[in-house]
């Protein structure tokens, strides 16, 4: 069964599907949505961006039609399909999918994350769904203000689980599923297994088929992966002298802080490059504009910390850079799952400098394969002047800068002492008994010796006694 067609899906999903385009299932979809169709508790892993979402959506949405009605009754729309994610933007992302999945059917979807106001949240949540998308955090809001109800819930769907134990949400989800009825039906879709992910499916799986349609760990046979050997100093240069020398029209470029993903961005942005950024510190409304300019094509950069390395399906992406090496060897997967979706050729570009070396074993060892770090050729000289590599560290580059070739830069910022005062009085020799008298002691300072005592002790005076003594005759 490789064809939607062949699915037997109810007329209204039908129609949606073929509307979205979707002819041929993936491997994935082939595999979970019969066994999701069955009511059977699921571990499914598979290559991000390979089509989980349809995966869950579809079957999910296929058997709750028959609790579809038209009533306006709140009461009658209660949430019977939950689907937590790790991220914002991968929440809003699904939930739009199923949006278009359930177009032409009477199940409401709504989505509930972090960064906005709880307010339009809980106004749609009041007039009832039958399917939640949510993130932990924000969903623990609304399950303590009693705006979300989850004593009707049949279906639960944990994507991208291994991330959610990743940024630590473990208790959120424990707590969150302690308000779940003990019957339901649990989906777990990752692109990784750890065991950590494996103890957590023991916990709350009942007999779970076990779907694996690619090796762990491994990567996209459609990305080509390049990596190069480049300091940290030049790794803006080759990033845009490969830009320009394959006329990549469109990029992720992701880095390991919020503060270099932003310097990065104002760095690229001054060259000529249309670029936004995405990193935690932003706000939602901003993250979100973010993406949507990308997905329009207006900006030809998107620089992102790892918050856009999980689930963001968005397409014809032809490439994905790696200015830093990410620290965790699974996030690298992740990363370059961005590009290559769906079939499609796609380029990695990492640079990795001396520092980084660590770093690339992992990554060796969890996608068994061997990685040759190839050395970079610029095509042009270095820009003369001082030069903002996009880490707050200005450096001087390969120009004369009004000085011979084979001169040293003079040096900044740099103490210089002051000049020592030489006083010919330490060279003599000692002579006893011999040092002179300072002029400014007075005649009561000056010893019987001859020398003088320093004027910053002062001389005793004479006290009046209390009691006069006598001497014992």
């Amino acid at each position: 069964m490789n064809s939607f067609s062949q699915l037997q899906l109810a007329p209204n999903l039908a129609k949606a599907v073929a509307e979205m385009g979707y002819e041929s299932m993936t491997p994935i979809q082939a595999q979970a949505i019969p066994v999701v169709l069955s009511g059977q508790d699921v571990m499914g892993a598979a290559q991000t961006g390979t089509g989980k979402t349809a995966a869950f959506s579809l079957p999910l949405l296929q058997r709750m039609l028959k609790h579809e009605n038209t009533s306006t009754s709140p009461a009658r729309h209660p949430v019977r399909a939950l689907v937590l994610l790790p991220t914002r933007e991968l929440a809003d992302q699904v939930a739009q999918q199923v949006k278009m999945y359930a177009k032409y059917t009477q199940l409401r979807c709504a989505v509930v994350f972090g960064g906005m106001d709880m307010k339009p949240q809980t106004l749609e949540l009041k007039r009832g769904v039958e399917v939640l998308v949510a993130t932990p955090g924000r969903l623990l809001d609304h399950i303590e203000a009693k705006t979300a109800v989850l004593n009707q819930v049949e279906y639960v769907v944990l994507d991208e689980a291994d991330r959610m134990l990743d940024i630590g949400f473990l208790p959120d989800l424990q707590r969150i599923l302690s308000y779940l009825p003990k019957q339901r039906t649990t989906l777990l879709f990752s692109a990784t297994f750890s065991p950590e992910i494996k103890r957590l499916a023991s916990s709350y799986l009942q007999n779970p088929v076990t779907i694996e349609v690619a090796r762990p760990n491994q990567t996209a046979s459609t990305v080509t992966q390049l990596f190069y050997s480049v300091p940290d100093d030049d790794k803006r240069r080759a990033l845009k002298q490969i830009v320009k020398q394959r006329g990549i029209s469109q990029a992720f470029v992701f880095v390991n802080s919020k503060l270099g993903c932003a310097r990065l961005a104002r760095s690229l942005e001054r060259e000529g490059l249309k670029t936004t950024a995405l990193h935690g510190d932003k706000s939602q409304d901003e993250r979100l504009k973010a993406l949507e300019s990308f997905k329009k094509g207006e900006v030809d950069l998107m620089v992102c910390t790892d918050v856009a390395a999980r689930g963001l399906d968005i397409k014809d992406v032809p490439a994905v850079f790696n200015f830093d090496i990410p620290y965790n060897a699974e996030d690298y997967i992740h990363r370059i799952g961005r590009t290559g979706r769906a079939g499609a050729e796609g380029l990695a570009v990492s640079f990795a400098s001396s520092s980084d070396t660590r770093l690339v074993t992992d990554i060796e060892k969890l996608t068994k394969q061997k990685i040759e770090l190839l050395g970079f050729e610029f095509d042009d000289e270095r820009p003369a002047g001082r030069i903002n590599n996009g880490r707050r560290n200005w450096n001087d580059e390969d120009g004369d800068n009004g000085r011979p070739a084979d001169a040293k830069p003079a040096a900044r910022n740099r103490f210089v002492p002051p000049p020592k005062v030489h006083d010919p009085f330490f060279d003599r020799p000692y002579e006893a008994g011999a040092e002179p008298v300072s002029q400014s002691a007075s005649s009561d300072q000056v010893l019987s010796s001859g020398r003088s005592i320093s004027p910053n002790i002062k001389p005793k005076r004479n006290v009046a006694a209390l009691f006069k003594t006598t001497e014992p005759g």
